[in-house]
């Protein structure tokens, strides 16, 4: 063999024991595998949006006590009223035409109560001396106390038509504003029918609807986050108010009222588009976490990717979670809030894989220490 061919096979032979004396002779290094990683306390909650109307706390529907022709309006839609103020007035000719018969027969009743008492006591002094019998005086007794009947009636009758009277005109009940009109001068309305519907000065709150398979995931006084349409970003405090107990026939939605707090209401208008931020899910919630985050476990479970901070691996983690919201979903049991979970590609993940946490910037969330010490 020639000299030349000796020599590299000696420096192959070499080169391989050298490598094998590196590797010690054993399997090489598992490579880490990089991990989108989140915290459960850090995570978004579930919070639901719902669209929604600023509306005035009390709203009332204001009608004639009495029907008749309307002849006069006097205020429209937005003005400002006061306690008191006139609002519009119906034609009053026949209540008063009512009012004057009424005086007529109460004076007929009281004239008839007079000459019943003049015949009552004269029928008195002749029954004291025996010259008229007692069924005669009871008689006259009786007339008396029947004319006297009729009297207070017919007095009565007289202060209900001067009411009825006074009905005719329509008055603001409270402070507030015209939110809305439903007649016109000249309209023959009946007694009940509404003229205005008056927004009174007493609040402002937002009216939602609430959907009928969360229903019991909201109750009063629960706080939530109010934004205005024209205001983006600005989120004012409130709190659902009232809810309805019985469900809209047709939307099958639960009419609910949130009410601002603080100053709040005095930042918004009547008819102001809103959209209210409500937390859903169990009340028990106190974490959540990305929907990118749970896998299905071999039993059907619910699991995620938690990673060991001693040696960087990751351990499959039932969970408890509760309603899952458009892109979270409460974790009500299982999982504490510092675990640092797999919020990404977990389904490429295996038992005991070696991994790196990182941020979503990709910056690495364990010291570099852990990776010479993991085995």
């Amino acid at each position: 063999m020639p000299a030349r061919h000796v020599f590299a096979a000696t420096a192959l032979v070499s080169a391989t024991l050298l490598l094998s004396a590196c590797n010690g002779g054993g399997e090489p290094q598992e490579a880490a595998r990089p991990v989108l990683v989140t915290r459960a306390g850090d995570a978004a909650p579930n919070v639901v949006a719902f669209a929604g109307e600023i509306r005035a706390r009390e709203e009332s529907a204001l009608s004639f006590r009495v029907g008749g022709n309307l002849v006069r309006r006097d205020v429209d839609v937005g003005a400002r009223v006061k306690k008191g103020d006139l609002l519009a007035v119906l034609d009053p000719g026949d209540l008063r035409l009512q009012a004057q018969g009424a005086q007529a027969q109460l004076a007929a009743a009281e004239a008839e109560l007079g000459r019943a008492r003049a015949d009552q006591a004269r029928y008195q002094a002749l029954a004291q001396q025996q010259l008229v019998s007692r069924s005669a005086l009871d008689a006259q007794n009786a007339s008396y106390q029947a004319a006297a009947g009729q009297a207070r009636a017919a007095r009565a009758n007289l202060d209900v038509a001067r009411n009825q009277a006074e009905y005719s005109q329509l008055r603001a009940p409270r402070d507030g504003a015209i939110a809305s009109r439903q007649a016109e001068a000249g309209q023959v309305v009946a007694a009940g029918q509404t003229i205005f519907t008056l927004a009174g000065d007493d609040g402002r709150e937002v009216a939602i609807a609430l959907p009928e398979s969360q229903i019991r995931s909201y109750r009063v006084g629960q706080p939530v986050l109010v934004e205005l349409w024209n205001a983006p970003g600005q989120r004012l405090p409130g709190t659902i108010r009232e809810i309805s107990p019985a469900a809209d026939p047709q939307a099958r939605t639960y009419a609910a009222r949130v009410a601002l707090g603080g100053d709040a209401e005095h930042k918004v208008e009547l008819g102001q588009s809103a959209r209210v931020y409500v937390a859903g899910g169990d009340e028990q919630a106190t974490l959540a976490l990305p929907l990118s985050a749970l896998q299905r476990g071999a039993d059907g479970r619910n699991t995620v990717w938690v990673v060991d901070r001693a040696t960087r691996r990751v351990h499959a983690m039932p969970v408890r979670t509760g309603a899952f919201g458009e892109d979270s979903v409460p974790v009500l049991g299982g999982l504490k809030a510092d675990a640092m979970v797999v919020s990404a590609g977990g389904h490429l993940l295996r038992e005991n894989q070696l991994v790196t946490p990182v941020d979503r910037d990709n910056r690495p969330l364990l010291p570099v220490k852990s990776v010479a010490t993991a085995k």
